[in-house]
């Protein structure tokens, strides 16, 4: 239709301008608007990300200090010397009584006990355990000899389970954990986005099988390549390849129930609240207390606490930390089987030829 110029003239629901609720309805199918959230997403997890190491790496406070004593602290410059390092500390020492330093060293080997404090002479013996923790053992050494010196008490100290000589920080143990837990779901967000179609029971088996090939990666890396780390090999090998393991299956689960969300509660569960509270990074005794307790109860915690002990702590291993990471990963697989209808994934496995007949 054409007016008496020539021009053409829309009409019908072609010429009508869109309203703000089709407009809206469009936008929302469109691939703008995930992306927009994605923008903010991202944005928000890098801030949070770096927060959530910084707030607890950045000044670590002592909540209080387990502390083995042998002997009894009664002359004055001994008391002196604990309440001294009390108040340095800004924390009190949790002392328990041994009836031997044998017993105590056993508790320090049993991780129940980070220090021993004992009479020496006129002096004291503190003895610090850097595998046990090596923010918390400088923490002890530095304010023992400081403490010392203010009170007039002769301290000798003493590292009587060091870091090994690859890992003087004692941060190695953690970067492997760490990077189990990152290609772990890292791993089965490849498999969603590439092998779309595979069944429940065949992404279960691949992720299990790139987890158990991953976790030897990591480890001979870390030992036979690099030499950092003197590794209980299999022991390590299998935490890692439980810790990817549960890492995938966990996306899996989230995947399963919010669909392309999933990245969000996988990555703050495991990197902005597991990874920081893990006790790798900053020992546990200098963690916010809340922190502190949350984090042995996530993946990312049972991995280094169970790594941890493998390698310093060799005969000592409790079943605490597995049974985290057997937890997590019975509860993924278990969601993720029970609403497997969910995953956006699969595919149809009735034979053709019944098809046809139906």
């Amino acid at each position: 239709m054409s007016d008496q110029r020539g021009d053409h003239v829309p009409h019908g629901a072609h010429g009508r301008r869109p309203t703000r609720a089709e407009k809206w309805a469009a936008f929302k199918e469109s691939p703008f608007l995930p992306a927009i959230v994605l923008v903010f997403i991202v944005a928000a997890a890098a801030g949070l990300f770096a927060g959530s190491y910084t707030s607890t790496m950045a000044k670590p406070a002592p909540r209080h200090i387990p502390t083995a004593v042998v002997g009894r602290l009664d002359a004055p410059q001994e008391k002196s010397f604990v309440a001294g390092m009390e108040k340095a500390l800004n924390a009190p020492l949790r002392l328990t009584r041994y009836g031997t330093y044998g017993e105590a060293v056993e508790a320090v080997e049993d991780q129940r006990e980070f220090a021993i404090l004992r009479p020496r002479g006129r002096g004291v013996e503190l003895d610090v355990a850097g595998a046990s923790g090596a923010s918390v053992a400088q923490l002890l050494g530095e304010s023992g000899v400081k403490v010392g010196k203010a009170v007039g008490v002769d301290v000798r100290i003493k590292d009587i389970k060091p870091l090994q000589e690859g890992d003087p920080r004692g941060l190695a143990l953690f970067y492997i954990s760490l990077a189990a837990v990152i290609i772990g779901f890292v791993g089965a967000i490849q498999l969603s986005v590439h092998a779309r179609a595979l069944n429940p029971a065949e992404r279960t088996a691949f992720t299990a099988v790139y987890a158990l090939l991953g976790g030897f990666a990591i480890a001979a890396v870390v030992d036979w390549w690099l030499g950092a780390l003197d590794l209980p090999f299999v022991e390590s090998w299998l935490i890692l390849a439980l810790t990817m393991f549960t890492s995938g299956m966990v996306f899996t689960m989230f995947n399963t129930l919010i669909g392309r969300w999933a990245m969000i509660p996988t990555w703050g569960l495991m990197v902005l609240l597991g990874n920081p509270s893990s006790g790798g990074a900053v020992s546990w005794p200098l963690l916010p207390s809340a922190l502190g307790h949350i984090g042995r109860w996530l993946p990312p915690g049972g991995s280094v606490n169970a790594q941890h002990t493998a390698v310093y702590f060799g005969g000592h291993q409790h079943l605490f930390p597995f049974l985290v990471l057997a937890g997590w990963s019975v509860l993924s697989c278990t969601v993720f089987w029970v609403w497997r209808h969910r995953h956006p994934g699969g595919r149809e496995t009735a034979p053709a030829h019944a098809e046809a007949a139906g």
